[in-house]
C-alpha cells in the first residue's frame, strides 16, 4: 500500500466512488458501463486505452504490453517478405500506419520504448532489402553503390549468415 498515486484512502472508499460514478454514467449520461473492464485497483495494475503506468515514485504513462504486441504483429504483417510488393510500396503502407500509431501513442512518457521500436523496424527493413537482393554479385554491387568499401562489401556479400544477423552488420 506504499504507492503514492492514490485517489482514495481505502478499497472500500474506491468501491463507493466506483458505484457512484457508474450510477452517474448510466443514469445521467445514459451510457452502458462495462463491468468486466471496471475495477478498483492501483493505477500501475490497470491498463487504459492502450496505456499503463510505471510503478515509480513519479508514475509515467507508458504503452501497455498488449498494445506493443499488437503493434509488432501489424508491422510484421505489413513487412512480410511474401507479400509480393516493392519495398517502396511496403514503406508507404508502413509509414501510414506508423504515423497514426505515433499520433496516438506519441504521448507516452517513456521515449526509450519508441526508440527501440524504431530500431527494430529499421532492422526489419534492412533484412528485407538484403533478402530481395538475392545473390552475392548484386549484393556486392548494391553495397558498393551505397559507398561501402569494396573489402567490407565483399566480406558482407559473401557471408553465409542469415539476413537478420547481417542487417546488423556495419555494411548495412
Amino acid at each position: 500500500m506504499g504507492f503514492l498515486c492514490r485517489y482514495v484512502r481505502s478499497r472500500r472508499a474506491g468501491e463507493r466512488v466506483k458505484q457512484s460514478i457508474t450510477g452517474f454514467i448510466t443514469r445521467r449520461l445514459k451510457l452502458k458501463v462495462n463491468e468486466a473492464k471496471s475495477a478498483v485497483a492501483r493505477p500501475v495494475e490497470r491498463k487504459f486505452l492502450g496505456f499503463s503506468f510505471t510503478a515509480a515514485k513519479e508514475p509515467k504513462r507508458r504503452i501497455a504490453t498488449k498494445a506493443l504486441m499488437r503493434f509488432k504483429q501489424k508491422v510484421r504483417e505489413l513487412t512480410g517478405r511474401t507479400r509480393g510488393i516493392s519495398i517502396e510500396q511496403m514503406t508507404k503502407e508502413l509509414t501510414s500506419y506508423l504515423r497514426g500509431w505515433k499520433g496516438y501513442f506519441g504521448f507516452c512518457e517513456t521515449p526509450s520504448v519508441l526508440e527501440r521500436l524504431d530500431q527494430w523496424i529499421r532492422h526489419r527493413l534492412r533484412s528485407i532489402i538484403w533478402k530481395q537482393w538475392k545473390r552475392g554479385r548484386l549484393r556486392f554491387a548494391r553495397l558498393c553503390a551505397r559507398g561501402v568499401s569494396k573489402n567490407l562489401a565483399a566480406q558482407t556479400a559473401g557471408s553465409d549468415h542469415g539476413p537478420w544477423r547481417l542487417a546488423h552488420s556495419p555494411a548495412m
